[in-house]
């Protein structure tokens, strides 16, 4: 966690209840990492509580403390005024029952993870013309913020960076993250092409021909010689066409299947980082 960006931030209890927002943060005189953070809270944000970092956690909704609203309330009073004295600095590890920080034979609170100069001191600052792990003289304060001769980087005595940056008046390089976005042929899935056989109804006019019986009579003017009357019968035999049905197997079409690439838009989203200045004067002011 970026003190800057725990600035202003909402903290929440175990149980989910809204403490405030952030006010200062306080690093750790080791790590530079955050250990403390102040919670304004109040009508109007004008009370300022200390809360450990110990166990934390940030997300979207902010940061997530493991003491509840309850012992926030009951904190001791102390003035956010730049750095924690070794009385109260016990007074915060005790009221939220921490583990008190070794001291030192000057009195001042130890580090509590690992052994340290004698002559460093605990969560308030370095000791004036001692280095405080890596930082150069006149220390630095518990909000992080550096003191004369001491920039907000954690820089040593007259300007030079303990990280070996180089000295006062020189720049610094800033850096951030872009995304490069490429693309990569992945198999999505399988189409498969098969045929199969149903049976329909199919109805076909088809033209027939039937033959059917006409009676014709034609007058008879003259007899041609004797007629006698009797009984005579004529068969005559009928015809009709009648459908027949063959049935034959023919091509009708031809199926395949290809692929075509197609070109469509897909927007990507990521979270990149980037660095941003920070300037803090010996009042606490801060400017970008």
């Amino acid at each position: 966690m970026q003190p800057q960006e725990l600035i202003d931030s909402a903290v929440v209890d175990p149980a989910g209840n809204k403490l405030g927002k952030v006010g200062t943060v306080y690093l750790a005189d080791s790590t530079h990492q955050p250990e403390w953070i102040t919670v304004k809270t109040g009508l109007f944000g004008t009370k300022e509580s200390f809360v450990p970092l110990s166990g934390a956690h940030t997300d979207k909704d902010g940061v997530h403390v493991q003491v509840d609203k309850d012992a926030v309330s009951d904190a001791p009073r102390i003035d956010a005024d730049g750095h924690l004295s070794p009385e109260e600095s016990t007074q915060l590890y005790q009221h939220y029952g921490l583990p008190v920080p070794r001291t030192s034979p000057d009195g001042r609170m130890g580090d509590r993870s690992q052994g340290r100069d004698p002559a460093m001191g605990g969560t308030g600052r370095g000791k004036a013309g001692t280095d405080a792990a890596g930082q150069g003289k006149h220390g630095m304060d518990a909000g992080g913020r550096g003191k004369p001769g001491m920039d907000t980087a954690g820089q040593g005595k007259h300007g030079m960076d303990t990280a070996g940056r180089g000295k006062a008046g020189e720049g610094m390089i800033r850096s951030e993250e872009r995304l490069n976005v490429g693309t990569e042929q992945v198999e999505t899935g399988h189409v498969r092409l098969r045929k199969y056989v149903v049976t329909e109804d199919e109805q076909v006019t088809v033209p027939v021909r039937h033959e059917e019986v006409r009676v014709e009579r034609e007058p008879i003017t003259s007899a041609e010689g004797e007629v006698e009357i009797g009984e005579a019968e004529q068969d005559v035999t009928l015809h009709a066409e009648k459908p027949v049905v063959r049935k034959e197997t023919v091509p009708v079409e031809r199926v395949r299947l290809r692929t075509e690439s197609v070109t469509d838009e897909e927007t990507v989203t990521g979270k990149v980082r980037k660095e941003q200045f920070e300037v803090t004067d010996d009042e606490g002011k801060r400017r970008r």
